[in-house]
């Protein structure tokens, strides 16, 4: 448990629901105001551990769902998980393997924080890329997309490749974000396909 949650009272809330941590209300509230998630969506979730965000995805669709975090994701009924770094072409290329063509694409991923705000915010921006970079190579014409990312300075670049490759695109900011927090979810909607890339 991270220092200050036994005060919070959305982490309160997540451990009385059954929920892994206070981060499934933010897919939640993604998923209600956006629709990125159909029945039978094939789905890859980066940064899935401690699973969160997987057991919200499990309710959302009768699809294949794969979460992948450098951590391993205690076990899920009906979600399949891998551990490493998604950043490596290795495990890439163990993404692409067990699940060829995806609807959707989610990154709940964030870096080790340095505590230096523009370090953070570009590494942040960083992982956003790189996500974005395997979402080009999963995803199915017409997929979905949804990262986490930081405003700052590196923030509007990775917005711009984003609006360059979706149909629509929107910048969000859950309800349950921590007060103060720069943290936001870029959604990516209707891809428009591999040439974009």
């Amino acid at each position: 448990m991270k220092p200050g949650w036994a005060s919070d009272t959305v982490h309160r809330r997540a451990a009385r629901e059954g929920y892994r941590s206070r981060a499934a209300y933010k897919i939640l509230e993604i998923q209600e105001r956006f629709r990125v998630v159909r029945p039978g969506d094939t789905v890859v979730d980066l940064g899935a551990a401690p699973g969160s965000w997987l057991q919200v995805l499990a309710t959302l669709t009768r699809g294949t769902i794969l979460g992948v975090d450098l951590q391993p994701v205690p076990p899920l009924p009906g979600v399949t998980t891998l551990v490493g770094d998604f950043t490596d072409p290795a495990v890439r290329e163990q993404i692409l393997a067990a699940v060829p063509m995806v609807s959707v694409l989610v990154s709940d991923a964030a870096p080790h924080l340095s505590g230096n705000r523009s370090i953070d915010q570009a590494r942040a921006v960083g992982l956003g890329e790189d996500a974005l970079a395997l979402a080009c190579r999963v995803l199915s014409p017409g997929g979905n997309f949804v990262v986490k990312s930081f405003q700052g300075e590196d923030f509007d670049g990775l917005l711009a490749e984003v609006r360059a490759r979706f149909r629509a695109v929107h910048v969000y900011r859950p309800k349950v974000t921590r007060k103060g927090s720069r943290e936001c979810y870029i959604i990516g909607k209707n891809f428009a396909g591999r040439e974009t890339c």
